[in-house]
Order: structure tokens, then C-alpha cells, then sequence
């Protein structure tokens, strides 16, 4: 490793810039206390130009999986979109400090091409005059919501964990999924996710959540904060004030949260609290309105009343502040995208995450520093925030990853085996009427698999039905597959009960099924065939509660392939049911009363 990080050293132009300050020790070096040397950091901050540290804030997407060479509809869509041709371009042209991966852009092929391109970017950065590594960041939360894919090592998400119940294995997943990220050259995580998850109705937290108390959430975060960062990547826990209880999507809308600030500090609170605790490196914001802690009106990444007023001055936090997405609506419904970069650096923000449009972000504050709205000693103060990172993480001394290294972490045998065992700890038993489960070779071989067929998350094979039969069969059951989907239509439904009469059971994949759902017909008419049915909910588990005559009913939590193939190896009796449900389930016809509650979980 050492020999290929001499000779990219050697070769990068602008390298000197970054290795020492005026020819003297390295610049990650620490003081006395073990934190990086602010004085050295300053020097480095005061030889910029103005440009370089308005590029310092911003965290950027570029499409293409080559820093220098992605292919011309990547190099059409970065014109289109940032005036560039490839990250290279981008760098020389806005000096971002940050860029972060998506597998829509095309960064995130397969790990060896993901090492290839964060070299890249980090040569391309190293060559400008004064260069400096940029913080590569992905949002790798696992679960249904991860950017790197197979064949790297796919864990349980946040509301699996939380039905493990172990900080054990929370811990665990965070340290090796961390350090397969950083073997890639990913060095800061968008994870975990710090919502408590108290309505069942939430959009676009759900399942990401660790669960509803507000105390238990708390742990599994810290765990997993000192899981990755113990594998020297940044976690960056979300969305602060809290995400948890809201009906509106902050990409499509703008969420307002009724908490009162009692309310706030009892259930949204405490998961931050103990991130912070723990050492978190980064918090990212929420678009959200919380009229409790600020009556204004502003989202809280706009919010100097929440991000200063509480997070740093109550809390005491003086790590990283990044905003969530600057594209997504919330943040956008109140100002235009020219101001919202100014105010979000005047609430306390330090990194600024994704603008829609680049050069109206970054020429908004250029100009509000020039024209004395912004100072840039606030400027400065937020740099040395993401420099302090950038030393802690390493980068500033060595920012290369190898080939090697990537073979010798990413997707290795141990870290798969170790998924495989944590999934088998999350699936839960909700429902077992005359102890259906679990099922026998001997009684029930031949299987009807059907049910909902969601996109896959990123990297897994899917889908859902395909993996849950495959499972099946490696386990000597006959099965046959049918996916009906999300929402079957009456020739679906026949062909399913009709597929369903010469078998021994069915297995139906529920997906976030509602009163109104063809789910439901087709689950009740196979019902009414006789056959043994078994549901297994792939993502929320208050499925459950809209089928309340099916005799067995396991929870998932996510239809990524880990999850699914440990639910099967539970249903088939191979492993035990010890899940245990992380959130209440509300009854379907009276949501005011519980049908299962938080700790549900039935054993064999």
C-alpha cells in the first residue's frame, strides 16, 4: 500500500500543498490533546483565495464512474446540469471540498471502479494550485437505502436492527460496512439515521428508523456512530431536529412538526444527544418546520435559532453540520436556491450538500461575502470544521486507496457470513395460530412464493419473490414463483389462487399494504383456497394489521437479499425467531389502540 501512495504522492502535482505547510511537518499531525493541529490547519486556510474556500463548503454529485473518462450521457448530463464535462472539470472549476456518490449517477459500479474514481478525484484535486483532498461521502445506511451494492457487504437497515435489539450488532455492522466504505475511499456516511420513528404514517423515514422509543434508538445510534468511525469513516447521524413524526415527504413537500419543545426534548432529542455523546464527526439537517424551536416559518437547515441555538449552543456540538439535499422541495418552498446556500452558512451549516444548480449556489455566496453579508471569518470557521475532519479522517496524509485493499475488505467471506447472522436476529415472529411454523419439508415441500416485487435496493439481485424461492429451494422446498406486486389486479389474483391449488403453502411478501390495497383481496382469496398461507412483510411491519386472519406473519423490514434469505431460514426453522418489534402496531380499524406493542415477538 505504502509503495502505491508514494508513487501517486510523487505524481500528483499540488500534493507538497497538502503533505507539509512551507516545508515543514506533515499537516495532519496533532497537537498535545490528539486533535489536529488548528494552527497548522489555519495556515493552510489563510493562503486561500476566496473562491477556494466558498468551493471548501460544498458537497457536490457529479455523474460518471471515471473522475477524467465517464461515459458521454454522463458527460451530457454534467453539462446539462453543473457546466462541466467530469468530476475533474468540476474540481478545477468550484474547488468543491466534498463529493458524494449515488448509483443514478453512475459513481458506484463496482468497488474496484469505486476506488479507481475516488483516486481520481482525489488526484484531480491534489493537482490544483494550494489542492486539497476532497471528503468523499455516500448515503450507505443499509437496509433500503444504500449506494454500494453487491458484491459489497449489504446489512440489515435501521429498523431490523432495532428489532435485534443488540448494540452489539449494530456496532458491528457500522465498523465493517465502514470500513468496506473506506477501502472504496469513502470517508464520510450518511448514517445512521437518528428519527424516532412515532408515526406509523411516515413516508420517508419508516423503516430507516431504528424503532419508537426514543431511549432505545438512542443506543443502537451511538453504537453504530463508534462502529463506523472506529473504522476511521465520519457517520453523520439524521435528520436533525428530528424526522421522525411527520406525514409529508421532505423531498416533495415541507414537513411541519407539532412537537412541542417538552415533546422535542423527550422523544426527538435524546438519539442526538447520545450521537454527540458518542463523538459523532457530522449531523445533517432536516428540512423540516418545528414552530416548537423556531416560530419563523424556516426549515431548520435554515434555522440559526436550531442549528446555533440548540445544536451548538445547547448541545454543545462543535463537529460538522451538513444540509441534507439542497434540491429537495422543502428547502426550497420558502427562498429561491440562491438564497438558501447564504442562509443555511447564517443558521450554522458548515457543509452545503448537493445544490440543484451549482453556479447559482456557489455565486450566491461569493457575493454575500463580497458584499459584506457574509463575513469571511464565518467562512473560515466552518473550513476548519471540515478541515479538523478531513485531518481526523487521514486524508490530509494519505488519501489514496488501493486495488489491494479493496480485495482484501470489501464483500470478504467473514463480513457476509457476519450479515447473514445479524439479519437472522432481526426477522420477527408476529402472528404463529396452531403453530404453522415453522415449515417442514416433510408436510409442506412444494411452496406458491407471490407477493409485492419493489425495486430493488441498490446492489441486491431481487427481486423480492425470486430471492424469497431461491432461499426455498436451497433449503430442499420445491418452489414455484409468481410476483403479483403491489397492487395485483383481478387476473393476477386468479392466476395466483389457481398457481395456489396444487401446492402445499404460499408465501405472500406484503409491501406497506393499506385499507384499500389489492393486497389484501389477493391474501383473503388465498386464504380461502385451504392452503397454509404465510405472509412476510418486506418492508413496514404494520402489514400485519390489515390481515389479521393470516396464521403466520414474520416482519423483514427491508426486501434486500440478507434480510429475505435469513426471514426464509427463520420460516423453515434453520434459525430461531428472537426479533423483536421496534415499534408499536396500531390496530387497522381503531389506530388509537395498540394490536401488538414495542418488545412483540413470538419464539419457537
Amino acid at each position: 500500500m505504502h509503495t502505491s501512495r508514494r508513487t501517486l504522492l510523487a505524481a500528483t502535482a499540488g500534493a507538497a500543498a497538502v503533505v507539509a505547510v512551507g516545508g515543514g511537518p506533515a499537516l495532519a499531525e496533532d497537537d498535545d490533546t490528539g486533535r489536529p493541529d488548528d494552527k497548522r490547519l489555519r495556515a493552510l486556510i489563510s493562503r486561500m483565495t476566496l473562491e477556494e474556500k466558498v468551493g471548501q463548503l460544498f458537497v457536490m454529485r457529479v455523474y460518471g464512474h471515471s473522475a477524467t473518462a465517464p461515459d458521454q450521457a454522463d458527460i451530457d448530463a454534467n453539462l446539462k446540469e453543473i457546466g462541466v464535462r467530469d468530476a475533474a472539470e468540476l474540481i478545477a472549476k468550484y474547488r468543491v471540498g466534498g463529493i458524494i456518490y449515488f448509483g443514478w449517477a453512475h459513481n458506484t459500479r463496482d468497488p474496484h471502479q469505486i476506488a479507481d474514481l475516488s483516486n481520481g478525484i482525489q488526484k484531480a484535486s491534489l493537482a490544483q494550485p494550494r489542492g486539497l483532498p476532497v471528503l468523499i461521502s455516500t448515503d450507505q445506511e443499509h437496509g433500503i437505502v444504500a449506494r454500494v451494492g453487491r458484491p459489497a457487504t449489504l446489512f440489515p437497515g435501521a429498523m431490523a436492527l432495532g428489532a435485534g435489539g443488540s448494540r452489539t450488532d449494530a456496532r458491528t455492522a457500522g465498523r465493517i460496512g465502514g470500513a468496506e466504505l473506506r477501502a472504496m475511499g469513502v470517508r464520510q456516511d450518511y448514517a445512521p439515521v437518528a428519527d424516532v420513528n412515532v408515526n406509523p404514517a411516515n413516508p420517508v423515514i419508516g423503516v430507516r428508523s431504528f424503532g419508537a422509543d426514543p431511549q432505545a434508538v438512542a443506543g443502537m445510534v451511538a453504537a453504530q456512530v463508534k462502529g463506523y468511525q472506529s473504522a476511521g469513516v465520519a457517520a453523520t447521524s439524521k435528520h436533525f431536529p428530528g424526522h421522525g413524526d411527520t406525514e409529508t415527504d421532505s423531498h416533495y413537500g415541507f414537513p411541519v412538526i407539532e412537537h412541542t419543545e417538552a415533546q422535542w426534548a423527550e422523544l426527538d432529542a435524546p438519539p442526538f444527544r447520545a450521537a454527540i455523546a458518542a463523538g459523532i464527526d457530522s449531523i445533517m439537517t432536516a428540512h423540516i418546520m418545528v414552530p416548537a424551536l423556531d416560530p419563523s416559518g424556516d426549515p431548520a437547515t435554515l434555522s440559526r435559532p436550531i442549528l446555533t441555538g440548540i445544536l451548538r449552543e445547547r448541545l454543545g456540538y462543535d463537529g460538522v453540520v451538513v444540509t441534507d439535499s439542497l434540491g429537495m422541495e422543502g428547502v426550497r418552498t420558502k427562498y429561491g436556491d440562491d438564497r438558501v446556500p447564504v442562509l443555511a452558512l447564517k443558521a450554522g451549516v458548515d457543509q452545503l450538500l448537493n445544490p440543484p444548480k451549482l453556479d447559482v449556489a456557489w455565486n450566491a455566496v461569493l457575493q454575500a461575502v463580497r458584499g459584506g453579508e457574509l463575513t469571511e471569518a464565518r467562512l473560515d470557521e466552518s473550513i476548519l470544521r471540515v478541515l479538523r475532519l478531513k485531518a481526523k479522517l487521514g486524508l490530509l496524509k494519505d488519501p489514496y486507496v488501493t486495488r489491494r485493499g479493496v480485495d482484501r475488505v470489501v464483500g470478504i467471506p467473514s463480513h457476509l457470513k457476519a450479515a447473514d447472522r445479524i439479519a437472522e436476529r432481526t426477522t420477527t415472529l408476529l402472528v404463529n395460530s396452531g403453530g404453522l411454523l415453522p415449515l417442514s419439508r416433510r408436510t409442506h415441500r412444494s411452496v406458491l412464493v407471490v407477493g409485492a416485487d419493489p425495486a430493488s435496493p441498490s446492489g441486491t439481485t431481487g427481486p423480492p419473490t425470486t430471492v424469497l424461492g431461491a432461499a426455498l429451494t436451497e433449503l430442499g422446498f420445491t418452489a414455484t414463483v409468481l410476483s403479483t406486486g403491489t397492487a395485483p389486479t383481478e387476473a393476477t389474483i386468479a392466476k395466483a389462487v389457481a398457481a395456489a391449488q396444487g401446492v402445499d403453502a404460499v408465501l405472500v411478501g406484503t409491501y406497506n399494504v393499506t385499507a384499500a390495497s389489492s393486497q389484501r383481496t389477493l391474501v383473503n382469496r388465498l386464504l380461502a383456497t385451504g392452503r397454509p398461507v404465510v405472509a412476510l412483510a418486506i418492508r413496514n411491519p404494520y402489514d400485519v394489521a390489515q390481515l389479521p386472519d393470516v396464521k403466520a406473519y414474520l416482519a423483514a423490514y427491508s426486501w434486500t437479499d440478507v434480510e429475505l434469505r435469513a426471514a426464509v431460514r427463520v420460516l423453515a426453522g434453520r434459525a430461531d425467531p428472537v426479533g423483536e418489534l421496534p415499534v408499536p402496531v396500531q390496530k387497522a380499524d381503531k389506530p388509537t389502540e395498540v394490536l401488538y406493542p414495542v418488545g412483540h415477538g413470538l419464539r419457537y
